[in-house]
């Protein structure tokens, strides 16, 4: 989508925009500069939509990632893009049936593609398309199929584990990261995101969440354990910036390489950063810690998400169940 412009018009607002070189403007009923904008858009896409070629996928998504501006969830749709949009792009919604999502799925497993990826990519075409019905840009949005969604990695760190990722790490700004990872169960971006004005020694506190909600993912306010809090202390008598994880005075904005050569280091397969996500989640439901506060310290909207994949490793979990089943007793009274 091309960049509109709001001016003025006549005593009101107008909307202009460049076509092939060409300026175009429309005057807009807005009385306000709020309104404009939301009306601009609707003047744009009844302008440039041409009715008997509608409107294609490709257009539909450039669209939804301009509405979500500078949140994380615009990044991610840029990247998931590049493999959707050569297969889908310049279809139009009402062309997509179930055998082009099929064969989507069988290209992106013959490029050595996870079922799991697929399941997502898919997911954000629907999220587009609904999107598209929602703003009118399509009368109603196609069905997506997808495969079904993996079960959940089974794969954790054992305490000893623990210990050979962290003695692993090499460099202060992964070895602090890894830390505050597994202290926090926060996910990467929360983590990577943290600035020290969110850093709350006096009341012990971890606050992971943003000021302005731009993430879609749930983050929670967490308290420091001996572990945080003795890794923020150290990291804040050196800090050269507002960010928690830093490198040489800068933000980090990945710690991939240096995860993995950890990893490397510590001779631990099939491990990825969310594994310690995971992993934390899993020590807290073995150590007897309510379903509850487990939802909570992850940052889940509800408990039923954290339930379904947790609850199992709760020691006293379905124990009461497994009791009612005990017919020992029975075959006793029966001699």
């Amino acid at each position: 989508m091309p960049d509109l412009t709001i001016g003025r018009l006549r005593g009101g607002f107008c909307v202009s925009w460049y076509d092939g070189g060409k300026r175009r403007r429309h005057k807009l009923a807005s009385r306000t500069r709020k309104e404009a904008e939301a009306e601009a858009l609707d003047v744009y896409r009844h302008e440039t939509i041409i009715p008997d070629e509608g409107c294609t996928v490709e257009r539909i998504w450039a669209e939804y990632i301009a509405s979500l501006g500078d949140k994380p969830a615009a990044a991610t749709l840029r990247y998931t893009g590049k493999a959707i949009l050569p297969h889908f792009g310049k279809l139009r919604p009402d062309q997509i049936e179930i055998h082009h999502c099929r064969s989507y799925a069988e290209l992106r497993e013959r490029q050595g593609k996870s079922q799991g990826t697929v399941h997502t990519e898919l997911g954000h075409l629907r999220s587009a398309m609904k999107y598209g019905e929602r703003t009118k840009m399509t009368d109603r949005a196609p069905h997506i199929w997808r495969p079904e969604k993996p079960a959940p990695k089974e794969r954790f760190l054992t305490r000893e584990e623990i210990w050979r990722l962290l003695t692993s790490c090499g460099s202060p700004h992964i070895e602090l990261a890894v830390t505050l990872l597994l202290g926090t169960a926060g996910r990467v971006g929360a983590i990577l995101d943290l600035e020290w004005h969110r850093v709350d020694f006096e009341r012990s506190q971890i606050n992971l969440r943003l000021d302005d909600s731009k993430t879609r993912k749930g983050r929670a306010v967490v308290p420091m354990n001996g572990m945080t809090r003795a890794a923020l202390q150290t990291a804040r008598d050196a800090a050269l910036s507002d960010y928690v994880v830093e490198y040489g005075g800068e933000r980090v904005k990945s710690i991939r390489t240096g995860f993995y050569s950890a990893c490397e280091r510590a001779k631990l397969e099939d491990v990825t950063i969310h594994t310690l996500r995971h992993t934390s989640a899993v020590h807290m439901a073995e150590a007897g810690v309510p379903i509850s506060k487990i939802s909570q310290y992850l940052g889940h909207s509800n408990t039923q998400t954290t339930e379904r994949v947790y609850a199992r490793y709760a020691p006293s979990h379905m124990q009461d169940a497994a009791d009612v089943l005990n017919f020992t007793e029975a075959r006793i009274r029966l001699g």
